[in-house]
């Protein structure tokens, strides 16, 4: 791919699109660093920044359902970066009627010679036109329940067959389903610097379409672009953070003048929100093991102006050898975890992930959780929430973490959190086709007094 004088990428939305696939599947490189990359790179306007977005994710969400359309059509094995321009191709054919099915071709096999040969070109063009002609297959002849479902929503049947244990097959076909949506773009408002009225006016003024979070109080839903370039981001009104994000937060119930802890805080969306619910009084450590995500706290912190947060860098399983114990009011553990509540937003990670995966974070989550434990003071509130819907890492860590500590007991979300939320024996688990939030996972403890 050549470059222009200003060191920028020549090339078609396609080429950026077939990059990013290409460095996904090859480098297991992540989907939305790459895109925001991409953006830069080839200086694409707005028009153009939509569609790569769209063939970008839409190629990942759909890569075992395509895989299944174009097996019928290929043969013989086939170099990795042309399965690529392949999968890109049909779901333009198959997913985006706005494009002309020679459009499509045509820029195909154009790519196809660029980076190859005119063998390979003439291949695409056939693969294509056959596609067309003939119609990709269905699945009714599928049989097997998981193995259908895997294909008609493209998660591998691993991950089908774990979810339908957990929550039913029906939930199961629901929340797959919903994967593959485009999440809606949220924002938090930061009270400490205006009301949400304020907040939707100046986004509204800069030609976004905002509504009120009908979900969660203090977020607003837009459409129409993107947050981060508004005047409201710029000068620290909004945040932008996923309503499931808000609720930990929420639940922490901290107030002003208390002594916090975010124990895995990069890149500090939850950490800022809470200073904002204590109206910046008081004081909110942040720690994280890695200094460059460290200083991203930092910096969202100084846009937003608070001042009440302190910083450090530190491997959290380890801070009571730092922080004096017993004198924290309220903690937050938000664990790593297998992220699968995120995969509409990250599409890779349900191809990335494999149950041995899963298996060694609850033993992680929980000895964080021991460790929040020593450092919380009798009577103070301990949080534990995760961007995942797997009960493995949610509900059976809780309740490993309650047997575990005798003297922390489980705290019910009913009366902190807004109403209509899926609460489970008082915890909350959000699902992605709840009210088209990230999966979530919330649950409280009190450290007892006696």
């Amino acid at each position: 791919m050549s470059r222009r004088r200003d060191g920028k990428r020549q090339g078609s939305v396609r080429d950026a699109a077939l990059d990013i696939l290409m460095a996904v599947s090859r480098d297991q490189a992540y989907s939305n660093l790459l895109l925001h990359r991409a953006i830069e790179d080839y200086k694409l306007d707005a028009k153009d920044r939509a569609l790569l977005t769209e063939l970008t994710y839409g190629t990942l969400q759909h890569r075992l359902t395509l895989d299944y359309y174009l097996e019928p059509f290929i043969r013989g094995k086939i170099e990795d970066w042309v399965r690529e321009l392949l999968r890109l191709s049909v779901y333009q054919l198959v997913y985006l009627e706005r494009i002309p099915d020679h459009a499509v071709v045509n820029e195909s096999v154009e790519i196809a010679k660029r980076r190859g040969h005119k063998g390979i070109a003439s291949m695409v063009n056939g693969v294509l036109r056959a596609v067309i002609r003939n119609g990709v297959p269905g699945t009714d002849e599928i049989r097997d329940w998981t193995e259908r479902v895997s294909i008609e929503s493209s998660h591998p049947e691993w991950l089908i067959r774990r979810w339908a244990d957990q929550y039913g097959r029906g939930e199961t076909e629901r929340m797959a389903a919903a994967n593959n949506t485009p999440p809606v773009q949220t924002v938090r408002v930061n009270r400490t610097k205006g009301s949400a009225e304020e907040a939707l006016s100046s986004l509204r003024e800069d030609g976004f379409e905002a509504q009120a979070s009908p979900v969660v109080p203090g977020a607003v839903r837009i459409s129409g672009g993107n947050a981060a370039r508004s005047r409201a981001f710029s000068e620290g009104l909004i945040t932008i953070q996923d309503e499931s994000s808000m609720l930990p937060a929420m639940a922490l119930g901290a107030e002003p003048g208390m002594r916090v802890l975010d124990m895995c805080a990069a890149p500090g969306g939850k950490t800022t929100h809470i200073a904002e619910l204590m109206d910046d009084r008081g004081e909110v450590f942040a720690y994280d093991l890695h200094p460059h995500k460290v200083k991203l706290i930092e910096e969202n912190a100084e846009r937003l102006g608070l001042r009440s947060i302190r910083t450090g860098t530190a491997d959290s399983r380890k801070l009571s050898g730092e922080l004096e114990p017993g004198s924290f009011d309220r903690i937050l553990v938000d664990a790593p975890c297998s992220g699968l509540g995120v995969i509409r937003r990250k599409p890779d990670i349900k191809y990335a992930k494999s149950e041995q995966d899963i298996s060694g974070l609850p033993d992680i989550q929980l000895s964080l959780l021991g460790e929040a434990q020593k450092l919380l003071r009798p009577g103070g509130i301990l949080v534990y929430s995760t961007c995942t819907v797997d009960r493995e890492e949610n509900r059976e860590t809780a309740a490993r973490f309650l047997k575990a500590f005798p003297d922390m007991e489980k705290l019910g979300l009913g009366n902190v959190l807004p109403d209509g939320l899926r609460l489970e024996d008082g915890m909350l688990q959000v699902l992605p086709q709840d009210f088209g939030g990230d999966g979530f996972f919330v649950a409280a403890f009190r450290k007892r007094t006696e």
